[in-house]
C-alpha cells in the first residue's frame, strides 16, 4: 500500500494516512473485502507509531470505510452508493473552497472562474 507521509503539510498524520486510504477506496484501489496491513506493519512501513495508525483505522472505521476484527484484522467494507457520493461531494467542496480562495487572493473572479471551469471540464 503507497501512503505517502509529509512532515511540513501540517495535516496530521493519521489524517494523512485516512485521507489517502479513504481515495484509494473510493477510486476503487481497494475493494470490498480487502484487507489492510495490520495497524504493527503499516507503522513499521512508514516509520510512525502504532498508535498513531490505531488511530487512523478508528477514523476510517468512524466513517463506515473499513471494518475491523479482533485477531483477524481489518477489511474494506461494503459501501453504500450515496455515503460514497456525498464523500466525493466533500472533497470536491474542500478542493473549490480552496480554489476559491486563491482565485480571490489573486484577483480572479467568479465569471472568469466558471470560464476556466468549462474550458477544463471540456465544456460538459
Amino acid at each position: 500500500m503507497d501512503i505517502i507521509i509529509s512532515n511540513s503539510s501540517g495535516e496530521p498524520i493519521y489524517e494523512q494516512i485516512s485521507a489517502q486510504i479513504k481515495g484509494m477506496i473510493l477510486n476503487g484501489a481497494l475493494k470490498e473485502g480487502d484487507a489492510l496491513p495490520s495497524m504493527r506493519v503499516l507503522a513499521q512501513q512508514l516509520r510512525i507509531s502504532v498508535i498513531t495508525t490505531k488511530r487512523a483505522y478508528e477514523e476510517l472505521e468512524r466513517d463506515g470505510f473499513i471494518e475491523s476484527y479482533t485477531g483477524k484484522g481489518s477489511f474494506v467494507k461494503a459501501q453504500n452508493i450515496e455515503l460514497l457520493r456525498e464523500e466525493n461531494l466533500r472533497q470536491i467542496e474542500e478542493l473549490l473552497s480552496q480554489v476559491c480562495k486563491k482565485a480571490k487572493s489573486c484577483g480572479i473572479g467568479l465569471d472568469e472562474l466558471k470560464e476556466i471551469l468549462e474550458i477544463i471540464s471540456g465544456g460538459e
